[in-house]
């Protein structure tokens, strides 16, 4: 097959790895009652503190060298979940060609993307005890969203600028982008996804298989 999915890893630790969000279109800012200005301006905050406490989270579960590699799958499952939108985020990953799948084709999609995330980055977690995960503030961006700044904190490296794009639907955080370093994970990914579709003579099935071929290439 031509143009496999990647293999590339990034520098990142393993919370940064949970890279596979999806990207928000921004709605233009809006009047709101004072009650609801007051609201929104403590977003942010509350926002910087959902993304340090995921942080923590999982670098101190799933670094833990007494997690094993199925015990650590299922912690990670459990945060890509609980933390991250993934019907945005594979919809967005999978761009135009969401619309030339058929019902089966997407939903064998959303399941191996899914099931690739977890194979492919939850055992990376054991690389990354030592490191600390510390946020540097955040800001409102659009409506309903906030952009949270972080840095990955390594013993022997520099430090990596991490931001989250943070979406608040009715007081619950979802995480739907992750840039590092000012790249956007997400749009990596969709172009990556792309490629693979259009060298296959733009057949989505050759998109699948690369899928499966990457899990069972992380699984072994």
């Amino acid at each position: 097959m031509k143009n496999p999915i990647s293999h590339r890893r990034s520098p990142l630790t393993g919370a940064a790895m949970l890279v596979l969000a999806g990207f928000a279109v921004i709605a233009g800012p809006t009047l709101a009652p004072a009650s609801a200005q007051a609201q929104n301006a403590k977003a942010p905050q509350a926002a910087a503190g959902f993304v340090q406490s995921l942080g923590d989270k999982a670098i101190a579960t799933l670094a833990d060298p007494k997690v094993n590699d199925e015990q650590a799958k299922t912690v990670f499952r459990e945060l890509l979940n609980e933390n991250f939108d993934i019907n945005t985020i594979s919809r967005f990953v999978l761009g135009r060609y969401w619309n030339v799948a058929n019902d089966a084709q997407k939903k064998e999609y959303q399941t191996l993307f899914e099931q690739m995330i977890v194979e492919v980055y939850a055992e990376r977690f054991s690389q990354y005890a030592g490191e600390s995960f510390k946020v540097g503030g955040a800001q409102a961006a659009g409506a309903n969203d906030a952009v949270v700044m972080s840095q990955v904190l390594r013993p022997n490296g520099p430090p990596v600028n991490v931001s989250w794009r943070v979406r608040n639907r009715d007081g619950n955080f979802k995480i739907i982008d992750v840039i590092v370093e000012n790249v956007s994970m997400s749009v990596t990914q969709r172009s990556e996804f792309a490629s693979v579709i259009e060298s296959n003579g733009g057949r989505f099935d050759a998109l699948l298989a690369a899928l499966r071929q990457r899990i069972q290439t992380a699984a072994n």
